[in-house]
């Protein structure tokens, strides 16, 4: 397995650098399974525009996500990728609904820019009713997705005591279990795009709940996997909060 991601992954890699209006992706049965291809990722996907000014446009998918697989399936180590984000190299991301990788699909073969894209994609979801045909027809793709529940008017914001940002197939599991215990205190942001950070739209949504509600990041994923360590640098540093308080299970190898 670990040669022949190596050996996929490097010819995808080169047939999207040799066509760059082709959408070129690159799947794994699940996302673990790039392990075997890690010297491809850190020695072209992550560096080569910096080392060699050369755009490639690959899509990376892979299956992430605690869904009963057990340990070598469940991580496509979101973290890995996150540690090799500098200067705009690579886009990483975790859409939540159809339209969303309606969007990004069509927004990676339509950019005038080549870049990596690196997508964590829940085998779960697909069986999630997550959305709209409308979705696929309007909109773009957004890094930052506000809470439905607030948006629609359907609660107050002002009575939001806690903001809770979260990725991907979590947002759907915590949604289900606030609407079925009736908590309508606390709001679900959705972080869709981890990099490139877009600063600016999540201090946008954030502001609109008050500033008494206590911010906090949840992750099904170890402390020390996955976005929550990322995502809390990016936001004292960058947005100057207070350190997001972590939600989630403790460090693990």
């Amino acid at each position: 397995l670990a040669v022949r991601a190596h050996a996929v992954l490097a010819f995808d890699y080169g047939y999207a650098l040799s066509d760059p209006n082709m959408l070129v992706c690159w799947e794994a049965q699940f996302g673990d399974f790039c392990n075997g291809a890690q010297v491809i990722i850190d020695q072209f996907i992550a560096s080569a525009e910096q080392k060699w000014e050369r755009w490639n446009g690959l899509v990376m998918l892979l299956p992430h996500g605690y869904e009963g697989a057990g340990p070598e399936h469940s991580s496509a180590r979101m973290e890995r990728f996150l540690k090799l984000c500098g200067d705009n190299n690579i886009q990483v991301v975790y859409p939540t609904t159809a339209g969303q990788c309606f969007h990004m699909f069509r927004r990676q073969v339509m950019s005038s820019y080549r870049k990596p894209l690196i997508v964590m994609t829940p085998k779960s979801l697909l069986r999630v009713p997550t959305g709209q045909i409308d979705d696929l027809i309007t909109g773009r793709f957004e890094e930052f997705i506000d809470d439905p529940m607030f948006v629609g008017g359907e609660h107050d914001r002002s009575k939001v005591t806690q903001v809770t940002l979260c990725c991907g197939k979590l947002f759907w599991e915590l949604d289900q279990r606030r609407r079925e215990i009736g908590r309508d205190d606390v709001a679900l942001l959705r972080v869709e795009q981890i990099y490139p950070f877009n600063k600016d739209k999540l201090a946008e949504i954030l502001a609109r709940y008050p500033d008494s509600a206590e911010r906090v990041y949840a992750q099904e994923e170890p402390y020390n996997a996955a976005a929550y360590l990322f995502m809390n640098n990016k936001c004292e540093n960058e947005l100057g909060l207070e350190r997001l308080r972590y939600i989630g299970r403790p460090s693990s190898g």
